[in-house]
């Protein structure tokens, strides 16, 4: 890469790498893969803790101050990673997540100070959520006079408006307001859906980029081996069919429909369920499942990277379970994942969403309406007796192969920095 292309770049986000799932993933990559092409990257981030909502090992001894960690590639590139002390509550809920927000918005903001009288940097990054990182790089902005590109994983807002987790109508005044003088003092408004996309034009002035999120396609892929070598190796048996959801475990993502379906379906004796992750409503559903004296579904501990693969290739089934007003909040991470792998997804997403029209126009997924119990029992049960899905695992691979990979994405979404 030509020198003088080279930026500074500055990045904040409270969820960074080493977390595996999420935005922390996706941050992650992002900025290690800019620092493997040659820029100066800074990061301002808090220590990971998603999905596990506590602080991991080996972090916990720092977690109560800021701590550095540098990163120097065969580019000339380099990654300097400031973590943050960070609040983070074992059980969130709407005001503790923005207690969450609050502190690390805090804790960055003091941290960013010396950067400020520091070597100017080209462009700051924020990332919502949180909303409140987009204040930070808005302040870089106009202080130093960088460029300002504000990326929405999620309609933070909307979301907790939509779900139910915000009602007051003076503190939603005051966020939307928030959020107007974000956009004001941004240059580029970012986000990773056409859904999403469309809803930020019409409250963000402001030229819009589509940036999806990517998944490794050199990672994860379609194996070969038998598949129930792999059902064995992940405590299943052979001849199971497996009905598999793998994700973050949350109160507000209805996952208790899965165990519901598991009790209509348990006559199919071959048909085994299964629900990976960690999460606060985990032990929840645990407990449910125990009540309901299911047979048919295991709770499994999020699988380590270097067997998630091989996990993935294991079930005949992939359930991405979605609210009916986040179809166009948020783009499941974990479908990337699913189509990279060439797996067989069903999706919860209502006709009118822009999730169930990039599925139907690529065939690359099943739909049933979200939210809705009887559909998602019956799409289970059809994709169990059906032969035919061939056509829409090698359609899914095809689109991971054709849009997500990181390498085009990136590559994209460098241009415009150079811009």
């Amino acid at each position: 890469m030509d020198i003088k292309q080279t930026k500074r770049i500055l990045f904040i986000g409270y969820n960074f790498a080493p977390e595996l799932t999420g935005i922390g993933k996706y941050s992650g990559e992002m900025m290690e893969w800019l620092a493997g092409q040659g820029h100066d990257c800074t990061v301002l981030t808090a220590y990971p803790y998603y999905p596990h909502w506590e602080i991991q090992q080996p972090y916990r001894k720092n977690r109560f101050w800021y701590k550095k960690e540098v990163q120097h590639f065969d580019s000339g590139g380099t990654l300097k990673v400031i973590r943050c002390p960070m609040y983070v509550p074992h059980q969130p809920s709407g005001l503790k997540r923005m207690l969450l927000d609050t502190s690390f918005s805090a804790a960055a903001f003091a941290r960013m100070q010396p950067l400020l009288f520091q070597k100017k940097y080209d462009w700051v990054i924020s990332i919502a959520p949180s909303f409140q990182s987009g204040l930070l790089g808005s302040l870089y902005k106009n202080l130093r006079g960088a460029k300002h590109l504000h990326h929405i994983q999620d309609l933070q807002i909307e979301a907790a408006q939509d779900l139910g987790l915000i009602k007051n109508p003076r503190l939603l005044k005051l966020l939307y307001g928030t959020e107007r003088y974000i956009f004001r003092h941004t240059d580029v408004v970012s986000s990773i859906s056409d859904g999403m996309i469309d809803r930020i034009a019409k409250k963000a002035e402001k030229p819009l980029l589509f940036f999806p999120n990517w998944t490794g396609t050199d990672s994860f892929f379609p194996m070969t081996e038998s598949g129930g070598m792999l059902k064995e190796k992940f405590g299943f048996n052979a001849d199971d069919w497996v009905v598999l959801y793998s994700g973050a475990i949350g109160e507000k993502q209805g996952l208790e429909a899965i165990l519901h379906t598991a009790k209509t379906l348990e006559a199919h004796k071959n048909l085994k369920f299964a629900i990976c992750g960690t999460g606060p409503y985990k032990k929840t559903l645990q407990n449910i499942a125990e009540e309901m004296q299911l047979t048919n579904i295991s709770f499994l501990p999020l699988q380590p990277k270097a067997d998630f693969n091989a996990f993935l290739n294991m079930a005949n089934l992939h359930l991405v379970i979605q609210k009916k007003k986040a179809s166009d909040l948020v783009m499941p991470s974990k479908l990337t994942t699913i189509l990279a792998v060439g797996g067989l997804a069903l999706i919860t997403a209502n006709e009118e969403s822009s999730l169930n029209k990039v599925v139907r126009k690529h065939n690359m997924g099943l739909l049933v309406d979200a939210e809705n119990q009887k559909a998602l029992n019956d799409g289970i049960l059809k994709a169990f007796q059906s032969n035919e899905n061939n056509s829409i695992r090698k359609a899914a691979r095809t689109y991971a192969e054709q849009y997500l990979a990181i390498d085009k994405i990136m590559g994209a979404f460098e241009k415009e920095l150079n811009t």
